[in-house]
């Protein structure tokens, strides 16, 4: 850990020019105590780092130097292999890994492209925290140990012990046979089989896991594509779902496509607007979809659908009165 971190620290020299403890320590994840030691270990290696006083002081490489520091490690190359989207390095504890290994690959650009690169780089973005109606997406965090165990094992084909607070339920020990990782909108999600049969973990209700040494019992080759797919599917066939019928503005369809669980039928009304059939988690979850739609969606069936939208709409107009 501490090689690849002084191969960062030199990288990030080379990039920067010039850069102050405390940027350092900012961008490695340390302590500037730790940046102090680590620069005082690069020098004893013959490392032409020196310290500039004043204002604007910092650590510098000497002009001209050159390393050939840039080979790219396990966690780093799993990394860039998942990067066409940031998120997904970050969902599965690699986010740290990223950045080492985008410095790394910056490094290894000749002199006349990296300043391209960089204006490059800055004129694109992908997946931002909003939208346009600043509606943020919420990445759920998992602690660097649990995310770095489980990966372990995946990646090894190893048993894995975990800690699973499902929910509604008192956190329990379970030992499966994992899959694959999955992220989905910012969530993650482990991919298993327990006792032969699939399941599915939320990453963010692992509390704690454990790789052990036994091999899994898992196909060589596997499809995660289609796996997800299938497992998608048994979700939202499965359960007390509910059945709503609505009418709904088609300048609003997405939205309501983009809430149910499948929508089953779909045609159009003589009036313009759309007919759906469309399946929900449970009676809470339909009343919440249909009320964010307002005036530009109707319930025809259930009729208890239509009694709870009335009943919300009333007491808000009584409310205001």
């Amino acid at each position: 850990m501490r090689a690849d971190r002084l191969v960062s620290l030199v990288l990030l020299l080379r990039r920067h020019g010039r850069l102050s403890a405390t940027a350092l320590a900012r961008e490695l994840e340390v302590s500037t105590r730790t940046v102090l030691r680590d620069i005082e270990a690069l020098s004893a290696a013959g490392v032409p780092v020196y310290a500039e006083r004043g204002r604007h002081g910092g650590f510098a490489l000497l002009p001209g130097f050159q390393t050939e520091l840039t080979g790219l490690n396990h966690d780093e190359a799993l990394a860039l292999l998942i990067a066409g989207s940031q998120r997904g390095a970050q969902a599965f504890g690699l986010g740290s890994a990223l950045a080492s290994a985008m410095l790394k690959v910056v490094d290894a650009l000749p002199e006349s492209h990296r300043d391209t690169a960089a204006d490059a780089a800055r004129r694109l973005l992908i997946d931002p925290e909003t939208d346009l109606l600043s509606r943020r997406l919420v990445a759920e965090e998992v602690p660097d140990t649990v995310m770095a165990e489980i990966r372990c094992a995946v990646l090894a084909g190893h048993k894995l012990r975990i800690h699973y607070a499902a929910v509604d339920q008192t956190p329990k020990w379970r030992t499966v046979d994992p899959i694959g990782l999955v992220t989905v909108r910012g969530q993650g999600y482990l991919l298993a089989a327990r006792s032969g049969t699939d399941r599915t973990y939320r990453l963010s209700r692992v509390l704690a896991a454990e790789e052990l040494a036994e091999p899994a019992q898992r196909p060589d080759r596997v499809d995660l594509d289609q796996a997800w797919q299938e497992r998608s599917t048994r979700f939202r066939t499965g359960g007390d779902q509910v059945a709503v019928l609505v009418r709904v503005n088609p300048t609003r369809r997405d939205e309501l496509v983009g809430t149910a669980l499948a929508v089953r039928a779909e045609e159009a009304d003589a009036d313009g607007w759309l007919r759906l059939e469309a399946a929900f988690q449970d009676s809470r979850h339909a009343e919440w979809a249909l009320w964010q739609l307002a005036t530009d969606a109707e319930a025809l069936a259930p009729q208890w659908l239509r009694a709870a939208l009335r009943d919300r709409a009333a007491e808000i107009a009584a409310l205001y009165e």
